[in-house]
């Protein structure tokens, strides 16, 4: 397959025992198994067990009875993947919510860092520095480190929402990659073809802002692409139950 215009990253050793545990619930897995999803690739069982032993040094993984479970920081990333492929939406009826940035300006850079990446994770985008808002139709908690830097608001705009919308973020930028990944699945004809869109797939997914129907452009293919995503899962998770057997080799 040739998919060099989507510039799909090439899975290492690493990326695939990673973004296998991410997908897999709960997210661990015995060696055995890792070493057969690496073999799809082409990858050596040594080249895999050095990659498990290296991401136990980085605090990637820890070993759990025979196998190799995801550290607490990659659950919080699980999380945010899982969230993406099933976003909690509530109804929405113009709301948005609205972050201000009250916190001293002297913050410490890791502070500012950590904030960016808080406000990415709840899906606001940044009208002016310091100012981030995103229509309010999702339900979850904000985290420490965005109450404690930020004022939060909500209130509404007084022009057209939609027009708002397009200018926080490149929603036609975001459906054009959408249905090129979508075409790309198409043409996987491997399961290691798939298993590589579908990572790409995922990234995406991650960054889909999540807005209401009413602010979408037309025939928006966020939801295509998430249930062709979760048509890859099962395939591989059946996949991976055959690995998981009992005497499989």
């Amino acid at each position: 397959m040739n998919d060099a215009p989507l510039a799909l990253r090439p899975l290492t050793a690493r990326s695939v025992v990673l973004s296998t545990l991410l997908g897999h619930h709960p997210p661990r897995l015995p060696v055995r198994a890792l070493v057969r999803v690496g073999e799809l690739f082409g990858i050596a069982e040594g080249t895999v067990r050095v990659a498990l032993s290296r991401m136990v040094a980085a605090g990637d993984l820890r070993q759990q009875s025979g196998g190799y479970a995801l550290t607490a920081r990659l659950l919080a990333r699980q999380a945010r993947q899982d969230e993406s492929r099933a976003p909690r939406t509530r109804p929405w009826r113009g709301a948005w919510e609205i972050a201000v940035v009250t916190a001293d300006g002297s913050r410490p850079p890791a502070e500012r860092t950590a904030l960016r990446q808080a406000m990415a994770a709840l899906r606001l985008a940044e009208l002016r520095e310091g100012s981030w808002l995103r229509p309010a139709n999702l339900d979850r908690p904000h985290p420490p480190v965005a109450t404690a830097q930020c004022t939060w608001f909500t209130g509404a705009p007084d022009g057209d929402p939609a027009a708002l919308a397009r200018s926080l973020w490149d929603l036609d930028g975001w459906a054009a990659h959408a249905r090129e990944l979508l075409a790309a699945l198409d043409r996987a004809e491997t399961p290691a073809d798939r298993f590589t869109v579908a990572a790409a797939v995922l990234r995406h997914l991650l960054t889909d802002p999540l807005l209401p129907a009413p602010l979408l452009p037309d025939a928006w293919p966020g939801a295509a692409l998430r249930s062709r995503y979760d048509a890859f899962e099962a395939e591989f998770r059946e996949r991976l139950r055959h690995f998981l057997a009992p005497g499989d080799g």
